[in-house]
């Protein structure tokens, strides 16, 4: 029996995807979970897998075509089977003609090609258009090199480079939303601040997406913030520990706190929870979220099951994911399923701060710098190191004595550290 295979909805706001190459083709023998084809989304390549075994019997869509999500790409069956009902009937410019249509000159494609491509951004793949949005780059007249004329990534950033050229000090003004001039009064036409006027800038699509969150975050909760510290002595002594151990992975303060509040969570199911269509549900597993800072905006790694990892194995999928992410390679089901999120703005300074919940999670944990703190112990007055600890909670759900528990608890954690932690 011939089977279907869809085009992924690869996340929340990805309605289309494009074939970037085939790695099988058609008539080729599949065998349950060959990868078949390379799809494409404005964050990172991913490849789909045949879910059965068999003969790849037909191929939908050409390389470089938008195809939008839950659209038939292709399909397995055995030798002489029909596809005919599985042929998308409304499939866009890009899908493979039948046999009895009559193809047009390759001429003519080039020619079409070029004309999209230098009329409408939607010729651009994805990434392409993240590129060219997060770099406030008009990518218009860029030649393209893909199938068909696709303009590709690489075809941006050629082109993003080798445009003007800017000296350091203009650089910064323009960081700061300034335009550009064709061509500068500096040497060889370098642009110069002096060039430069004053002008709106841009955000890209990403930046908006992220907008748009925050926006439904506030108003589908009633988000309050709890701001506590703890004696962060312990954590200092393990990373110098760590730091002077050779044999021992890399294991940073971030790392530390991951997983005293993993250990928290475990005794605190009412913070550890998702709010879902009036429903609450407390997780007894961990899906421990992070945010991450990266060239195109903040995305939210989510490490599966940190409960069961030791404070290793925590670290080193921390790293993982964070080197993933930073780089747009990170698998959008890496960015989806957390129980509970933590961002860290410590190493910037931050002392406190109020984060955002990530809905439907019912909080997140906000964690700030660590600096000297009086403290008065049996009347005498004392200094400690102390990190800042931010709990913003959906009042909706979560009531101020559940959470301020919840901080009581990582502070001991915390503070506990060194015997918490067998490194």
């Amino acid at each position: 029996m011939a089977t279907a295979v869809e085009m992924p909805k690869l996340g929340n706001t990805v309605e289309e995807c494009m074939v970037t190459q085939w790695i099988k083709h058609r008539g080729d023998s599949l065998a349950s979970g060959d990868p078949v084809v390379e799809i494409e989304t404005d964050k990172a390549t991913f490849e789909v897998t045949a879910p059965v075994a068999g003969i790849l019997l037909e191929t939908f869509f050409d390389e470089g075509t938008l195809v939008p999500v839950f659209t038939n790409l292709f399909v397995i069956g055995n030798p002489g089977e029909s596809v005919d009902a599985f042929r998308p009937h409304s499939a866009k410019s890009g899908a493979i003609p039948s046999q009895e249509t009559a193809q047009p000159s390759k001429l003519a494609v080039r020619r079409e090609a070029t004309e999209i491509s230098s009329a409408s951004p939607a010729f651009l793949s994805p990434r392409a258009k993240a590129f060219a949005a997060e770099h406030d780059f008009d990518a218009a007249a860029v030649a393209g090199s893909g199938p068909g004329g696709r303009v590709l990534e690489s075809d941006v950033k050629e082109a993003y480079h080798s445009s003007t050229r800017l000296s350091s000090a203009a650089n910064q003004h323009v960081a700061t939303g300034q335009t550009t001039p064709a061509e500068g009064s500096g040497a060889g036409g370098m642009i110069l601040p002096t060039d430069i006027t004053e002008s709106s800038a841009k955000i890209s699509s990403l930046r908006q997406k992220i907008a748009r969150r925050m926006r439904e975050s506030l108003a589908s909760t009633a988000q309050y913030t709890l701001n506590t510290s703890a004696n962060a002595g312990g954590l200092l002594n393990l990373r110098a520990r760590v730091k002077a151990s050779p044999a021992v992975a890399d294991i940073n303060v971030n790392d530390l706190i991951a997983f005293c509040t993993v250990q928290a969570l475990l005794q605190a199911p009412e913070v550890n929870a998702e709010f879902v269509d009036g429903n609450l549900h407390k997780h007894s597993e961990v899906h421990l979220g992070f945010a991450c800072d990266t060239p195109r905006g903040l995305l939210v790694p989510v490490v599966r099951n940190a409960h069961l990892l030791t404070v290793e194995g925590l670290a080193l999928k921390m790293e993982e994911l964070t080197e993933q992410a930073v780089k747009g390679a990170i698998a959008l089901d890496d960015l989806s399923g957390g129980t509970f999120t933590i961002s860290n703005l410590g190493p910037l300074g931050i002392e406190s701060f109020t984060p955002l919940l990530n809905p439907p999670q019912v909080a997140i944990l906000g964690i700030g710098a660590i600096q000297l703190k009086a403290v008065r112990r049996e009347g005498k007055v004392e200094f400690i190191d102390a990190i800042g600890l931010s709990l913003t909670l959906d009042h909706q759900i979560v009531d101020g004595a559940p959470g301020a528990k919840f901080l009581k608890l990582l502070r001991r954690q915390i503070e506990n550290v060194e015997s918490l932690c067998t490194i």
